[in-house]
């Protein structure tokens, strides 16, 4: 797509898959739930356009990156892990950060976590969420986002989404 390359890099003990265009200073685009590198392609060409090099991964456990058979590797520690090994495999000390719905809240935490990484940061769609250690993750979005039908809480349950969305293709 309108020259964008595509290919894999080894960070933090996977092969993610990475996106990529352009020369200049990197700007990398973290995708929300449950999408890709892809909901970034307009941008990565109008920033390559720019003067910037856009990248946007697949994160851990999406698309072509790896995804691991344990839900212990998949923490925000795991999550930054991979972010700071991309930065590095970019060779670049720091990077501007985009991020949309999960991709923000990774951006947060890598924010919180590695300052030093980060030049400046643009997040649509999700605040920064103040911890609160008395109420689980997922647990905060059922009671302040609407119920068992938020689209995170019914992710919860493996196999459920899947056959739902097996009988949608099989209605249509």
């Amino acid at each position: 797509m309108e020259g964008i390359e595509h290919r894999m890099v080894s960070v933090n003990g996977i092969n993610m898959h990475v996106a990529e265009k352009g020369q200049g200073p990197v700007v990398v685009f973290l995708h929300g739930f449950p999408e890709l590198w892809y909901s970034w392609r307009y941008q990565i060409v109008a920033l390559a356009d720019h003067g910037y090099r856009a990248v946007a991964p697949d994160l851990r456990g999406y698309g072509d990156t790896d995804a691991l058979p344990s839900f212990k590797e998949y923490t925000v520690h795991h999550l930054v892990g991979d972010l700071v090994a991309l930065i590095e495999s970019l060779g670049q000390d720091q990077v501007f950060v985009v991020g949309h719905d999960w991709g923000a809240i990774i951006a947060w935490y890598l924010c919180l976590f590695r300052p030093d990484r980060v030049k400046a940061l643009v997040n649509l769609s999700v605040p920064c969420f103040r911890r609160n250690p008395l109420v689980k993750f997922v647990e905060g979005f059922r009671v302040s986002c609407g119920g068992d039908d938020y689209y995170i809480c019914r992710f919860q349950e493996p196999g459920e989404m899947e056959q739902e969305f097996a009988q949608l293709i099989l209605q249509s």
